[in-house]
Order: structure tokens, then C-alpha cells, then sequence
């Protein structure tokens, strides 16, 4: 009896470690060295200002977004912001926050992402939950949109009013941004400088809105597409054009096959690099 025992402990441990060498995601430094995330909240919450870049679907990147906001309030006072809520939409999500408007009320108000019940609801209530401001910060897909057809010089007609919600104009614009540069390479000759100039004021009303939100003393946490943050480019390089003493950190998501090797193509792109499998499940 004492050896079948022995034996089930022995089998119950080889299943556990097997189960431990097939994670479904691996933190790593932007050198590609395999990094804890005790760690990597250590660094992150030493910083004024983290961007998150997730894949939009991707159930790890979420996860880790709340994750992440959780513990870091255990260390800091901390103020959110987010790419999927338009600046005009700002009035719908501070009444939610404040117990005004109920979930419904802000679906009809505000124009939520098709994932935001799975993937931004769980982040809103814990601001809402810890009365933690929450700060609106793209500019209104119209106005983007506009630009992506008509340049800069779209944005001349737009009332004054609507001018509140997006970055001051003109805004700071370097065509030559790698990650610019490389969206262009990426649309494989179906992109034009207008699409990368919508992508700059995106980049550029997100950066005015953090800073507009961002409370000295305080770890602002904002969640954003990984392109608008890679490489250190994007809103990164508004925010230290603005504001070059910042302390900022990023995070990012890749997803490769084998995810206990981070691919060279994949280092450097962030602070801190979630690698995923890419056979997870995703949320849409």
C-alpha cells in the first residue's frame, strides 16, 4: 500500500511539472532575458507613467492589464486611461465611474468597444469600485477618419468645440518614427501618408489626455494597441516631447509558437514583453 502510494505521489508531481512546462505566457525584459513579474512590478510601479499595448482580442493581454492594475494599487495611488474611449464619450464614463448611469445607460451613451463586456468592463469597475479617475483619451474615430482621407488640414473645419476633444493643432509630427515608417512597409504599398498621419493624432490626443489626467505623485496606467507604444514610439515619443522628465515604462504582447525563446524580432519592442501562445484562445 506504501508503494502505491509512493507511486501516485510520484505520478501526481510528474503531471504537475509537465503542466508548469507549458505555460500559456512568458514574461520577458526588452534584452529577451525571462524576467518575474514580481519583478517587472517592482519596476513598473516605480514609474510615472505605464502604457500597456495589448492585442485587442487576446484574453492574456486583458488578464494581465487587470493583473497588473490591481497590484500596482496596492503600491500607488493610481489614475487609468484608455485608447477605446473616445474623448467625448469622457461626460458617459464619469457618470458611470460616479454611480450615476448604469451599465446600460453607458452602453447607450458612449460608443463601447464590441469586447468591452469581457475585456475593459472588469477594468472600469475596478476603477469605478476604488474611485479611481478614468480618463477618456483618443480622439472621436470621426475626426481620425477624417484625417486618414484628408491630411492635417482636415481638421481646419472641425467646430470649435469638438477641437476640446482632440490634441492642440498642429501637432508635433515626425514621418520619419520607425514605427511610422514601418506601418507603411506593413500596408505593402496600400498605405499613404495621410493613414500615418491619423495614426499620429491618435498617438498625439492620447499623449495630450494622459498628461491632461496625470496627477504628480500619482502612476497613471493606460491601455492601448501594442503599435501605439512599440518601440518606445507613438504616444511614448508625445509624452517625452511634452514632458522629457517623465519616468516612463511600457508593456507589450507578442505571440509566437514557442514562447520560451523570445524571437529577436520581438525584443527591445517594450520595457517588459508578454509572450503568448499563439494557439490561445482569443475574444473575439
Amino acid at each position: 500500500m506504501k508503494k502505491i502510494f509512493l507511486l501516485a505521489c510520484c505520478f501526481l508531481l510528474v503531471v504537475c511539472v509537465s503542466a508548469q512546462n507549458k505555460p500559456a505566457y512568458v514574461l520577458y525584459n526588452t534584452k529577451g532575458k525571462k524576467v518575474s513579474y514580481k519583478k517587472m512590478m517592482r519596476l513598473l510601479t516605480q514609474q510615472d507613467i505605464v502604457l500597456i499595448g495589448e492585442f485587442h482580442n487576446n484574453a492574456i493581454s486583458h488578464w494581465m492589464e487587470l493583473e497588473i492594475t490591481k497590484d500596482a494599487k496596492t503600491q500607488r495611488d493610481l489614475v487609468l486611461g484608455a485608447e477605446m474611449f473616445e474623448q467625448d464619450n469622457q461626460p458617459a464614463l464619469d457618470l458611470y465611474l460616479q454611480g450615476k448611469l448604469s451599465a446600460k445607460g453607458l452602453d447607450s451613451m458612449a460608443r463601447l468597444w464590441k469586447n468591452y463586456p469581457t475585456d475593459y468592463a472588469p477594468l472600469v469597475d475596478f476603477a469605478k469600485d476604488n474611485h479611481i479617475a478614468f480618463a477618456a483619451t483618443n480622439i472621436p474615430r470621426k475626426y481620425a477618419a477624417a484625417v486618414s482621407k484628408g491630411g492635417f488640414e482636415a481638421l481646419d473645419t472641425v467646430p470649435p468645440f469638438a477641437k476640446n476633444w482632440i490634441a492642440p493643432l498642429p501637432i508635433a509630427y515626425d514621418a520619419e518614427l520607425p514605427g511610422y515608417k514601418n506601418m507603411l512597409t506593413m500596408m505593402a504599398g496600400h498605405g499613404t501618408a495621410n493613414m500615418i498621419k491619423a495614426q499620429a493624432i491618435k498617438d498625439a490626443t492620447m499623449a495630450h489626455f494622459i498628461l491632461q489626467h496625470f496627477v504628480p505623485g500619482s502612476l497613471f496606467i493606460h491601455y492601448n494597441g501594442s503599435y501605439h507604444s512599440d518601440n518606445h514610439d507613438g504616444i511614448v515619443w508625445h509624452l517625452k516631447h511634452s514632458k522629457p522628465d517623465l519616468k516612463i515604462a511600457t508593456v507589450t504582447t507578442v505571440s509566437q509558437k514557442d514562447i520560451l525563446h523570445l524571437l529577436a524580432e520581438n525584443k527591445g519592442k517594450a520595457d517588459f514583453i508578454i509572450c503568448v501562445d499563439e494557439d490561445m484562445t482569443n475574444t473575439y
